[in-house]
């Protein structure tokens, strides 16, 4: 019998339907005969040919294919869809379902403690609370995106450890494809030890650990990933080489860059602006990478101008509660975007809620002018100093307004 995948028209967007539970009923449309939901280990007969994962949760639905008498069987599993013939003949490809914003980066577990001021050189001060909690730029914009509800998939390398291990299921907690998140037994989980005081002020030391251990063998077997993106992220808390390997694969293959230069880099390699469509760093960052002094917008405004100069086609540099300070290519005369002002409780991770959100628009919204992508993700960051942590501060879609959608 000839293959229903070979025969009958399948569409991509078909098994997107079928596993966002937006398929057909019952003999309706393309999808009929059965369909199944639970986990995986009682597949239905003819839906054999690939083991199941303990623990995942599947379907598996008939599909008719153009061709009278021909079908399918489709399996359809977390992300990946596993196509077989009625005979039990395994199909002739899979699919996965393609992220919009992969980030290239850093998972750091924050060791937060906070304390009325911060401590001078040499002084020892007491803190009223300690709690451990999820880090590092890379991840935090990941999981900003993902909350937004952008579809994501996360690129970095943790511990074999205890803080690895629960790394990885924060992560998958937050809906966000761990497919190249990699585990390494040559160094620690990065950790980041962060001092926030009563007016949410913070100090923060990294000690980046497996983050530094991501490598370019890891960006070509995470290639399929990049190159189908929309937006990809990366920022400067793995080592430059990798995060440049990243900015080359992204816009080789089209791939909008958002390109966070953090830590700054004085030197930074050339080649960092002429890849990056999007540069976003903060004003302490824009002081490092242009030697200028940054404390007010329109200092911000002045720097810009010479990032734009190096060639980046926009810069964007935030300034906290000041809001952001725009310009790009196309309109190069430097423009302040403001923010609204709230009672912030701690700051630390809201420059990277900031750049997820923007990353989110950019991929979801590409038809709203910069300046509203802008304004939108301010607002956005504005709401997570409003709560203390850091991916524990950033909110939901359903938390926001509904004009921001």
């Amino acid at each position: 019998m000839a293959s229903g995948v070979e025969s009958g028209t399948i569409r991509s967007a078909l098994l997107r339907e079928a596993v966002q539970g937006d398929h057909p009923g019952k003999n309706g449309g393309q999808l009929g005969g059965w369909g199944y939901f639970g986990q995986s280990g009682g597949r239905p007969a003819g839906a054999s040919g690939r083991p199941a994962s303990l623990g995942s949760v599947g379907a598996a639905f008939l599909v008719t294919g153009s061709d009278k008498g021909q079908r399918s069987a489709f399996w359809l599993e977390s992300t990946s869809f596993f196509a077989m013939a009625a005979s039990g003949e395994p199909g002739r490809q899979w699919q996965e379902e393609v992220a919009a914003v992969v980030v290239v980066g850093s998972c750091m577990t924050d060791l937060v403690s906070l304390t009325s001021r911060l401590p001078k050189t040499g002084e020892t001060i007491h803190g009223h609370k300690f709690f451990i909690g999820f880090g590092g730029k890379g991840a935090n914009q990941c999981v900003q995106a993902a909350r937004l509800g952008a579809k994501t998939s996360m690129v970095c390398k943790v511990g074999k450890d205890s803080f690895g291990n629960d790394y990885i299921e924060n992560l998958k907690q937050n809906d966000i494809s761990t497919e190249f998140t990699y585990q390494t037994q040559d160094a620690a989980t990065g950790t980041a030890s962060i001092i926030v005081n009563n007016e949410g002020q913070n100090i923060i030391i990294i000690v980046a650990g497996a983050n530094l251990l991501l490598n370019t063998e890891d960006l070509r077997e995470a290639a399929k990933a990049i190159s189908r993106a929309k937006v990809m992220i990366c920022q400067l808390e793995v080592t430059p080489e990798t995060s440049l390997e990243a900015l080359t694969m992204a816009h080789s293959n089209g791939v909008k860059t958002l390109f966070n230069p953090a830590p700054a880099i004085a030197d930074l390699d050339p080649r960092f602006y002429a890849l990056s469509d999007v540069f976003c760093c903060n004003e302490t960052e824009a002081e490092i990478l242009t030697g200028l002094t940054v404390s007010s917008p329109a200092d911000a405004g002045k720097a810009a101008q010479v990032l734009l100069e190096r060639g980046c086609q926009v810069v964007i540099i935030t300034l906290g509660a000041e809001g952001c300070v725009m310009l790009s290519q196309t309109e190069p005369v430097p423009k302040h975007i403001p923010t609204e002002k709230v009672k912030a409780v701690d700051t630390t991770g809201a420059g990277d809620s900031f750049v997820g959100a923007l990353a989110f628009y950019l991929a979801y919204y590409p038809n709203l002018s910069l300046e509203e992508m802008l304004k939108r993700a301010n607002f956005i960051a504005a709401v997570s100093v409003q709560a203390a942590g850091t991916q524990s501060s950033y909110p939901y879609k359903k938390d926001l307004p509904l004009d921001l959608f």
